[in-house]
């Protein structure tokens, strides 16, 4: 990797980061009240949210306004290295194959003459799009699954639950109790949800490319914002199961002495996997089951995303201006 290259992998990393930070601060309620929504379990004879503004009216009573900022330390911590593994992986998968970094024009690799060696980028555009965003979606989930868990655990947190004071208590008390594998619950689906990227980003860069057409200017940040919107939407409607799947996962608490048999061994646990926990969603609660919270997931998450890549995008075109060639 030359110098200039590593500069373009640092600001992807810088504006990914800031891109997150500001997306995150700015939708956190919406998202603590998507996260109840998917992780509330029917159970006959017990009170459970109804709806968004039941959701809303339970957590201002039980919690107070505080309570729709649960969950915004590790929010924030998880969306910063989120972010910034993503771009800088996706970012760099693209440079490579011949695609300029954003916010600037020119080609890496232009070819030698009309019918010469021609870059993947200029052959195989979905292609590579499809492959720098599976690439980047699966680094960025699993270095980050742990605090994807730990924030999902205090926006769950009931009355009657043990407290976490903050991220690094939530953590130390999931790891003594429920040990390192809890840290990596719900990483299957996940990673299954590789293909919500694989939708999004490629869809995303073809709609910039449409939207510029032969034009030289830069995009507006109302096209951005418009690119972004129905990208997102349209990947969160076709990938949304395995959101609801993730969060029922890792708001299960299996604790290590539930582990061990009377005679010191290790029991095997044989429930509580991506199928058992999907097929027993879908008899219990229905079809319908794996879209609980699709409404405030796509007022979350749309929203999020455009503030985002907007973000991103700016910080982009301020960092590469001042990157030297």
């Amino acid at each position: 990797m030359g110098a200039s290259q590593a500069k373009w992998t640092a600001n992807s990393m810088i504006a990914g980061a800031g891109g997150g930070l500001i997306a995150s601060i700015a939708t956190c309620p919406l998202d603590v009240v998507k996260t109840k929504l998917q992780a509330q379990r029917a159970v006959p004879g017990q009170p459970s949210y109804q709806g968004i503004g039941g959701t809303v009216r339970t957590i201002l009573t039980d919690q107070g306004f505080r309570g729709l900022y649960r969950g915004l330390g590790p929010t924030i911590l998880g969306y910063l290295p989120t972010w910034a593994i993503y771009f800088a992986v996706y970012d760099g998968i693209k440079n490579i194959f011949g695609e300029p970094p954003p916010g600037t024009r020119e080609r890496l690799y232009p070819a030698a003459q009309v019918k010469g060696y021609q870059p993947v980028m200029r052959e195989h555009p979905w292609s590579l799009h499809i492959l720098s965003a599976m690439t980047a979606g699966a680094a960025s989930t699993i270095c980050t699954n742990p605090l994807w868990v730990i924030k999902t655990r205090f926006m769950t947190q009931l009355p009657g639950d043990i407290r976490y004071r903050h991220t690094l208590d939530a953590a130390i008390t999931i790891y003594r109790t429920e040990g390192l594998r809890a840290f990596y619950r719900g990483l299957v689906p996940s990673l299954l949800g590789i293909m919500h990227v694989a939708v999004q980003f490629p869809l995303y860069e073809h709609l910039k490319l449409y939207a510029q057409a032969d034009s030289e200017a830069p995009l507006t940040s109302q096209t951005i914002l418009m690119c972004s919107a129905i990208s997102k939407m349209t990947a969160s409607i076709a990938t949304y199961p395995h959101e609801v799947v993730r969060t029922r996962l890792q708001t299960q608490r299996r604790p290590l002495a539930d582990d061990i048999s009377s005679d010191g061994m290790i029991k095997r646990h044989v429930r509580g996997g991506i199928i058992y926990t999907t097929a027993k969603l879908i008899r219990k609660e229905g079809w319908t089951g794996l879209y609980k919270g699709l409404s405030i997931n796509l007022l979350r998450t749309v929203p999020n995303s455009a503030v985002t890549m907007l973000t991103y995008e700016l910080l982009m075109r301020q960092l590469n201006a001042r990157t030297p060639r």
